[in-house]
């Protein structure tokens, strides 16, 4: 398991039991009690550690190099998942994948950002950073899925759009603009869920819909907590107090209306238990399309527009 920096007093408990249970099997020698002992100290360890977890250490856990991707939830709550390629404009994006699938007996579209588990792999998804010819991806399919009557589920995982001259020169900000500007309309329900991190407008270009859910220890945010501590304070290593900031949890999202739900993850973060994540939110997902289902398709795009209008507005 790869441990981020606050995680090493447990990783090392957890090492110590292992080695003990060996010791145990291999020298035939009853440590029992010693590994009940360490087992609770352990458990109660764990409690302290994720029970408190600062804005920071959630960021770091939503940048968890095992934490589940889209892709993966595809494999484990789906099935027919059947990938459609392509802008019809200049390429084909790999940092957005998209298709048909069914959730249960649920035919739906759906959209998400992918990240690559090694370097090869990232460099071909551009670490989930996606170009303008992604979000014209992303809107050809939910435009597809308007035309079928399916509802449209979208995973939000990107440190934000490609920066790059080349997408600036192929129309970012125009694509993600547009993406804006059509999703508000498009007549089916839309489920959009921040499943690692959420950034500034790379994840807002898909990010339009009629549920917003992120996950536990996710992150959904106008910009990232190093590019804001290095413009409030020229300086990038203050991220920790940016992320307190900023408010870019589930938690205070929640507070603030932004968002609709948080979904509960395995305590220490969704890549400790992939499995039990996957599950939960593959029943956040039928619930949620249960009941925008049973809203009329005028008042769906109405409540949509009402939603974000008032997003930002206190009294």
């Amino acid at each position: 398991m790869n441990g981020l920096d606050f995680e090493k007093p447990i990783i090392e408990l957890e090492r110590k039991i292992e080695e003990l249970k060996s010791f145990t099997s291999a020298k035939k020698i009853d440590l029992s009690s010693e590994v009940i002992r360490l087992e609770e100290k352990l458990k109660q360890l764990r409690k302290d550690t994720y029970g408190n977890l600062t804005a920071w250490q959630r960021v770091q856990i939503a940048r968890h190099p095992l934490r589940p991707y889209t892709l993966d939830y595809i494999n484990m709550i789906m099935s027919d998942f059947i990938e459609l390629h392509g802008d019809r404009s200049f390429a084909d994006d790999k940092a957005i994948v998209a298709g048909f699938a069914k959730l249960d007996n649920q035919k739906i579209m759906l959209i998400g950002h992918q990240k690559g588990r090694d370097t090869k792999e990232n460099l071909r998804r551009n670490f989930g950073c996606a170009h303008p010819e992604g979000y014209r991806k992303a809107l050809r399919m939910m435009q597809l899925a308007e035309k079928f009557n399916l509802p449209i589920v979208i995973f939000i995982d990107t440190p934000g759009a490609y920066p790059g001259v080349g997408a600036e020169e192929r129309g970012q900000a125009q694509a993600i603009a547009l993406n804006l500007k059509e999703m508000i309309k498009i007549a089916v329900p839309i489920i959009a869920i921040v499943i690692g991190e959420g950034g500034s407008g790379g994840a807002l270009g898909i990010g339009i819909a009629d549920k917003i859910c992120v996950l536990e220890n996710a992150y959904y945010s106008v910009i990232s907590p190093e590019g804001c501590a290095a413009i409030l304070w020229k300086d990038s290593t203050k991220a920790p107090e940016a992320a307190e900031v900023l408010k870019l949890n589930a938690q205070d999202l929640l507070k603030m209306a932004i968002i609709d739900d948080v979904i509960p993850e395995p305590l220490g973060g969704a890549h400790r238990d992939p499995e039990k994540i996957g599950e939960t939110l593959k029943e956040n997902i039928k619930n949620n399309l249960k009941e925008l289902k049973a809203i009329k398709k005028d008042d769906l795009l109405d409540l949509r527009y009402a939603k974000f209008r008032k997003i930002g507005v206190f009294g």
